[in-house]
């Protein structure tokens, strides 16, 4: 068996790990970036009203047709521009890929960036280009404008603010990005709801220019949605390699639903964002971590050199679940990142963080 698998898996596929998801069981789970509020119970009775009628026997709408034009409204996409829609963001990640890929093309982006970028273009045989923030995690645009100038990217992937550093790059540094890249450049904006800062309104100032927010950290991560706004020319051709259907019916329904209702989630979004500012001073507070600021609905810290997988598990062992960044090494060495979670959740932590730190048991 194991001779067949390695007769016929790609090498660069064998090589790779799979995306690992810890099991969550009994923690406080402070680890994906998720909003950890529920809809009010009245909400919910309608939402179930509004799904009753759902036809599951048939196919969705393939066009997604009703969710775009919602989303067009909510998202303030410009006129002008279109919407293509995935299976969250990392399937429209993939199919960008897919459209532009070929023998020699590259992937560029940052490092530290989001995962799936480096991920997804191995998947698909693709050079990526990890370019280094600087040490304060902002953007060194004479190293991107170099990488950019030797590698000619297919497609430059910038996260606004940044993941896993929570950080909003300086504007005037990614419009000379957008100017010198010879392919698309994607705005991610996937905590645009946390940042009070958007580059969608320039959408049709640039040719270039794409932008790919998610409705996952507004509070609806169960849903899987994911959107790519942007000249039309652009997502007409990345769409023939969309998969039909890929938009279900429940998806369609509870995310036109929960954009009729948005006002709730942005009572949330506004909610967490005041936590994050008290979380941030907090944390602060504590004299032997490094603590960056967030214009996401997370925070990332750096404990004692060679500490953090130590606290990483005596915070699980108080049942509190974040996410260990040191494993990856490099400019993440002895980070760790906690998602903005209910009052009570981010005081259970940072107790728990403190009793940590200074060598004590939860018990």
């Amino acid at each position: 068996m194991r001779d067949k698998v390695a007769q016929w898996v790609r090498p660069e596929v064998r090589a790779l790990s799979a995306y690992h998801v810890p099991d969550a069981t009994d923690l406080i789970k402070l680890d994906a970036m998720e909003n950890p509020y529920h809809w009010p119970d009245a909400l919910i009775e309608s939402w179930l009203g509004a799904v009753r009628d759902a036809q599951l026997n048939r196919y969705p709408d393939p066009a997604a047709a009703r969710l775009k034009d919602d989303l067009r409204g909510a998202m303030g996409v410009p006129n002008g521009s279109d919407l293509l829609l995935g299976n969250g963001s990392d399937e429209i990640i993939q199919m960008v890929m897919m459209a532009l890929g070929g023998a020699g093309r590259a992937v560029l982006s940052v490092e530290p960036g989001f995962v799936m970028y480096h991920m997804i273009a191995r998947f698909l045989d693709m050079d990526y280009v990890g370019v280094p923030l600087r040490q304060d995690f902002t953007l060194d645009r004479t190293a991107m404008l170099a990488a950019i100038e030797e590698h000619q990217p297919a497609v430059v992937f910038l996260a606004y603010p940044n993941n896993p550093t929570g950080n909003l790059f300086d504007r005037s540094d990614m419009a000379e990005i957008i100017d010198a890249a010879p392919g698309v450049v994607i705005i991610d904006e996937a905590y645009h709801a946390f940042a009070n800062d958007s580059w969608m309104s320039q959408l049709t100032e640039y040719d270039q220019l794409l932008v790919m927010r998610t409705v996952s950290k507004m509070g609806l991560a169960g849903l899987r949605l994911g959107l790519l706004a942007g000249a039309p020319a652009w997502l007409a051709e990345f769409d023939k390699v969309r998969l039909p259907y890929n938009i279900n019916v429940l998806t369609q329904l509870t995310a036109s639903f929960a954009l009729r209702h948005r006002a709730v989630l942005d009572q949330q979004t506004d909610r967490i964002k005041q936590d994050r500012q008290i979380l941030l001073t907090e944390l602060q507070q504590f004299a032997d971590l490094i603590v960056y600021p967030s214009q996401a609905n997370f925070i990332l810290f750096r404990v004692g050199a060679g500490r953090a997988s130590q606290v990483f598990e005596g915070l699980k062992a108080a049942g509190v679940l974040l996410k260990n960044l040191d494993p990856a090494g490099g400019m993440l060495s002895d980070c760790l990142r906690v998602t903005v979670g209910t009052p009570d959740e981010n005081a259970t932590f940072l107790a728990a963080l403190q009793h940590v730190l200074a060598g004590k048991t939860t018990d």
